[in-house]
């Protein structure tokens, strides 16, 4: 069973979060730069970052061992993924706001997964580029909190099994949130172990669920855009991308259009792909 609805919303201003500092409710903001292209995003924290901020891993905090079967960024294990949190400073009653550099595509995966787990937690609209107050360099350690383990809602998680069973049915809508390039299989990157994508799926890039100045376009538009590819009559919607990362923000941005139960698959293409009696294909995009 999806657990309660977090009580925050999916994206806030940066005025939002000055507004929500000090009020008594623990709030921490958590960096999640990270980059395909292997530069450190860790790196770019200590150089600078908001001030108070954590650095929040993607490769050791918020996901697992990297396997053939669960791809490069599976999901960690609940028990240590509820030590990594409190270790953080985030514990059951803490507010989460996350950012990046690129839109809130990583940053994403840590909103989304907080709030799967029913804990409070948004994308800071428009990323570390929206702050307009000072940064601070270094390295931040907050108090560590309690954090009770929560298991993952299985009725929003896809595995493999489940993806392949689906195969050919329409009425269960498959979202790949990589760049068409990627998708269509005419440029593939370095990590994709095959050119293409799932027979079936459409092309939902997460890059589209912004405005060209990089905040996190406005319900109505948001919701047009999935209606168009079928997911406001969905019996059931998944999202996938390289490693399960990216396409967090293509459930984010469902749920701020108000199109709720979405699930990530989260081996995504790197699973998917990897085995070598399941289907690909290449070509233009569907959408």
């Amino acid at each position: 069973m999806a657990q309660q609805q977090p009580p925050v919303p999916v994206v806030v201003s940066a005025d939002w979060l000055n507004e929500h500092h000090g009020l008594g409710t623990p709030l921490v903001t958590a960096d999640v730069r990270w980059y395909l292209d292997g530069r450190s995003g860790h790196a770019a924290y200590v150089t600078g970052h908001l001030p108070d901020a954590v650095f929040v891993d993607m490769d050791t905090d918020l996901a697992g061992p990297e396997s053939a079967d669960g791809g490069r960024h599976p999901l960690p294990d609940p028990e240590a993924f509820a030590t990594t949190l409190g270790d953080l400073g985030i514990g059951d009653d803490t507010t989460v706001v996350a950012y990046d550099d690129s839109g809130g595509s990583t940053a994403a995966r840590l909103v989304w997964m907080l709030r799967v787990l029913g804990s409070p937690a948004a994308l800071l609209d428009g990323g570390i580029q929206a702050w307009t107050g000072p940064l601070e360099t270094g390295q931040v350690a907050l108090r560590p909190r309690h954090r009770t383990p929560i298991p993952w809602p299985g009725d929003r998680i896809a595995d493999t099994d489940t993806v392949w069973d689906r195969l050919g049915d329409p009425t269960h809508l498959l979202l790949d949130a990589r760049a068409r390039e990627r998708y269509t299989g005419e440029s593939p990157a370095p990590v994709d172990p095959q050119p293409g994508h799932i027979p079936g799926a459409h092309s939902a890039p997460w890059q589209r669920n912004l405005t060209d100045d990089g905040y996190l376009a406005p319900p109505e538009v948001l919701r047009e855009r999935y209606g168009a590819l079928g997911a406001d009559t969905a019996r059931s919607v998944t999202a996938y991308c390289g490693s399960g990362v990216t396409s967090c923000l293509d459930l984010l941005a469902l749920e701020h259009a108000g199109i709720t139960g979405a699930r990530l698959y989260p081996g995504s293409w790197g699973a998917w792909a990897s085995g070598p009696d399941r289907p690909v294909e290449t070509g233009p995009a569907r959408h």
